[in-house]
């Protein structure tokens, strides 16, 4: 068992938290910018709260973390009554917001100043995977830091890789999302397609669905789409944001992101209808309107 300490309790952190300390079985100090978040988790979970990040840090082996963005991630961990300045020596902060590689990279360094570990660990597989503790993990970070990190982490994840030096978690994020942008118009598309030629899609997908243009967002996203249910899974605004973390870096780095640059303006014009908190499979929902 070991103290852990859990930073950001949203639809992604709340859960992961939870099984840190119920599957893990790890003593487990949660904090959250909403106090009154954290102390609901207290009650359904145990464990104990805080009333800052630092305070939070505080003497643990581990601090976990899972906020909005890069400006949310500096503000518990570099600002006053941040993380970094009470994590102790050879302790392990293990970031888990979706956020630039630039600011891995930058936590990383004041990590290494400060005497203690740092992982960029992004991670993939939505709300259900959070809640199922089913996540895919992407790791940044040295080799003797990510194997001590490795086995705490597994508490909610089914698999966890090390993908490089720091900011290669976000790094390979980026990939990730890259390539689900590009499936969903890909399936909403074909869906809309299919419908207007007046083929049965319950039949279609049956079929297709063996084949190569089999996918994940295919099994999972299809029936969901054709209904027009689009109150579950990951938000148009959350991709929006990774879509725009993407793009950004490949304005640093020069790769060409036609498909993923028109996918962006795409979830645009959903956001336009409404559609902020929609799931990513609503893109079907621009094409029918």
């Amino acid at each position: 068992m070991a103290k852990v300490a859990f930073l950001g309790l949203g639809v992604m952190g709340y859960p992961m938290a939870g099984h840190l300390k119920n599957k893990g079985g790890h003593d487990v100090t949660v904090y959250n910018r909403t106090e009154a978040k954290a102390q609901k988790w207290v009650a359904e979970h145990g464990g104990a709260s805080a009333s800052t990040p630092a305070e939070a840090a505080k003497d643990k082996d581990f601090v976990f973390c899972c906020v909005g963005n890069d400006d949310d991630l500096r503000s518990v961990t570099l600002a006053d009554g941040g993380a970094f300045g009470a994590m102790k020596p050879g302790a392990i902060f293990i970031d888990n917001t979706t956020a630039s590689a630039e600011v891995a990279r930058e936590l990383d360094a004041a990590a290494q100043s400060g005497g203690f570990g740092f992982i960029d660990a992004p991670v993939s597989g939505g709300q259900a995977g959070a809640e199922n503790g089913v996540l895919t993990v992407m790791c940044g970070g040295d080799q003797a830091t990510f194997d001590k990190a490795k086995p705490v982490i597994e508490a909610y994840a089914r698999m966890v890789g090390l993908m490089g030096p720091a900011g290669s978690g976000q790094l390979t994020k980026m990939v990730n999302q890259i390539c689900i942008a590009g499936l969903v118009e890909g399936l909403a598309e074909g869906i809309h397609f299919g419908t207007a030629a007046g083929l049965d899609m319950e039949k279609v997908i049956e079929v297709i669905s063996k084949g190569a243009a089999g996918s994940w967002q295919m099994e999972n996203r299809y029936k969901t789409m054709m209904a027009g249910k689009y109150d579950f899974g990951f938000a148009v605004d959350w991709m929006r944001k990774d879509l725009g973390i993407c793009l950004a870096e490949a304005n640093r780095n020069g790769a060409r992101l036609p498909v993923t640059s028109l996918v962006d303006q795409f979830y645009k014009d959903v956001q336009a209808m409404g559609g902020k908190r929609w799931d990513t499979s609503s893109l079907l929902a621009r094409l029918q309107k």
